[in-house]
């Protein structure tokens, strides 16, 4: 296992994202001292001569590519040229910039969304590229596989020891909640929470739930109960707008998916880092999914267990199934080490933190 001196230039590219704040918490946590962030108002990743610039003047000597635009089914349906151009932009110039400056070694975060939509169960790491990929990420997919490719061919062509890994659907602490771009866990822990506050007619805790987390589209605000005054006034038990519970999940409930909790993932990436140097990209995950059904269901036991679930078959279900093949990560000798119930439970006592309630 390679050895990573604890004063080594450290770059995490994308810090404040769900899965760089998690590195960040970890690196701190394993007694690194000498870590690089950058802000987007300080550094703007898609500028190759301002990252050439940022690479010159802190030469850091192990960089951590995890930064990049992200978002669920709704956000990648709608801003599909902003995926595909920031995300082949930043992959681009960070890769670059690494060669030039010679950092010693550079890990770089893929997304499970690369491999094919019809992909056989579960998914390998040589399935990649042997068919369509799902059309509602299909931009955001084709720029992280150009993300892979741009690490191996300057593996290939200058020598450089540059990594992929490819993450299943992840959740956790500092996670994207606004319910026009978040992905389905997160969405789904808000759209509970909600539900509950106005069952109980708390419209300030809802109010400043909007403030932190952004708007309540309103199309949900009708099935929540909440009237389009809702953060002028509280609700009184007996209000002719008062919610009948119902929380509204996007597709049929059909389709499985695979999640690992964010500090998960940062555990692998160390050691990967530490660990694995060779060409293939290499899955990171549990081997383990359940429907959205399912998940619906758990958080509403842990969030809202009053809630009536309602699924709008009118809302695309995305790939059927997504679960990741990790037994290569697994040979190497790292597993999952969090329960996803304690792992949801974990995230949600974090989102009722940031939110000021204790309840």
């Amino acid at each position: 296992m390679e050895k990573i001196p604890k004063d080594a230039k450290i770059y995490v590219a994308g810090h404040r994202g769900l899965v760089g704040s998690a590195i960040l918490r970890l690196l701190k946590k394993e007694g690194f001292t000498n870590i690089l962030t950058a802000t987007r108002d300080q550094l703007d990743l898609r500028d190759q001569a301002a990252v050439n610039y940022w690479f010159r003047a802190n030469r850091p000597e192990y960089v951590f590519l995890v930064a990049g635009t992200v978002g669920g089914i709704w956000a990648n349906a709608t801003r599909p040229a902003e995926f595909i151009y920031d995300n082949m932009m930043i992959h681009a110039t960070v890769v670059h910039a690494a060669y030039v400056y010679g950092v010693s070694k550079l890990l770089y975060l893929g997304s499970s969304c690369i491999y094919p939509r019809e992909c056989r169960q579960p998914m390998k790491e040589e399935f990649l590229l042997t068919n369509i990929l799902e059309p509602t990420n299909e931009p955001y997919a084709i720029a992280k596989i150009a993300g892979i490719k741009l690490c191996q061919s300057y593996r290939r062509q200058y020598g450089c020891n540059f990594i992929s890994a490819m993450p299943t659907n992840l959740y956790g602490p500092n996670d994207n909640f606004d319910l026009q771009s978040s992905h389905v866990l997160p969405a789904l822990i808000r759209k509970f929470h909600l539900a509950k506050m106005a069952w109980k007619g708390d419209l300030e805790s809802i109010t400043r739930d909007e403030a932190l987390f952004g708007p309540i589209p309103p199309e949900l605000k009708g099935p929540l109960g909440i009237p389009s005054d809702a953060t002028n006034r509280l609700l009184s038990p007996n209000d002719e707008h008062r919610t009948t519970n119902a929380v509204i999940i996007w597709g049929s409930g059909s389709p499985r998916r695979e999640f690992l909790q964010v500090d998960d993932l940062a555990d692998a990436c160390l050691f990967l880092m530490r660990k694995y140097n060779d060409v293939p990209h290499i899955n990171v995950g549990t081997g383990e999914d359940l429907t959205i059904r399912e998940l619906a269901e758990l958080i509403k036991s842990i969030v809202f267990p009053e809630a009536n679930l309602v699924f709008d078959a009118t809302k695309p279900d995305g790939t059927p199934q997504k679960l990741l093949d990790v037994r290569r990560l697994h040979q190497i000798g790292w597993h999952h080490k969090i329960d996803f119930q304690k792992g949801i439970e974990g995230t949600y006592r974090w989102y009722r933190e940031k939110s000021g309630q204790s309840d």
